[in-house]
């Protein structure tokens, strides 16, 4: 061949090889499956649902009742199914709980737990709050009527959203969905994050799931861990960071999903 030919040949293979990155890159990303927790909503996940959108991924925001851990874990699967592809599943609250039994299906790549429960089997958050660390705050749980629990709406800003305007606090208590006592009790079989990788968003100024609390779950799931100075509610007041350590774990889990 001569050095023409062999010029041609090393451009085409070149570009070949170029093609077949550009095909790998575009790639399509995952779909990141939002599962809310106890006293609110799906939509508090508005922020970063219009972050993670922007950059290109598929979301699905799960409209879990709070009722009942099945229930719940059910509502989350379905959203799931309904998935195209791989899905990174994200638990805040008592959504970690959620997720951490949800997670195990085939199709989740990677669970990002947002200053979440992470229970182990057999554990609930009945028993995960039983012995807090010194120190902690009690968060203003009301007793149960009918076997629902709310929050004391007076205590309801410093408790879950202190970094939040009064007047957005304010509303949040005042819609806040009732947590089911079941749901409290509700037991996990086994915890997805045993054998799925896992990354956890510690929120420093938390007074709903102490911060130590938090590390020592992460650290049990062998998460990577970030922190960041925010209230419970760090979903809305610093949506930033959350669809940032999504968006690591969706690049991560997609790095390791091709080799």
């Amino acid at each position: 061949m001569n050095k023409t030919l062999q010029g041609v040949a090393a451009l085409a293979l070149g570009g070949a090889c170029m093609a077949g990155a550009a095909v790998a890159d575009a790639a399509p990303k995952k779909t990141v499956v939002l599962v809310h927790g106890a006293f609110v909503d799906g939509s508090g996940w508005a922020e970063v649902h219009k972050i993670l959108t922007k950059d290109g991924y598929p979301v699905a925001v799960v409209q879990n009742p709070t009722t009942a851990l099945p229930d719940d874990v059910a509502a989350a699967k379905r959203a799931i199914a309904a998935a195209e592809g791989e899905v990174v599943l994200v638990g805040h609250s008592y959504g970690g709980v959620v997720i951490s039994e949800a997670g195990s299906d085939p199709k989740v790549a990677a669970l990002v737990y947002v200053a979440a429960f992470a229970p182990d089997a057999g554990e609930s958050v009945a028993s995960l709050i039983a012995n807090p660390p010194p120190g902690a705050a009690a968060p203003p749980i009301l007793p149960p009527q009918d076997g629902l629990l709310w929050l004391d709406k007076t205590k309801f800003h410093a408790a879950f959203a202190a970094d939040l305007p009064a007047d957005v606090a304010r509303f949040m208590a005042d819609a806040q969905v009732p947590w089911g006592a079941a749901a409290v009790g509700g037991k996990v079989t086994t915890p997805a994050w045993k054998v799925k990788p896992s990354w956890y968003l510690v929120t420093k100024d938390d007074q709903m799931i102490p911060p130590q609390a938090q590390r020592a779950m992460a650290g049990r799931a062998r998460a990577t861990v970030s922190e960041v100075a925010a209230s419970h509610a760090v979903y809305i007041s610093n949506p930033r960071a959350v669809a940032e350590l999504i968006e690591q774990a969706a690049t991560a889990s997609q790095t390791a999903s091709r080799k």
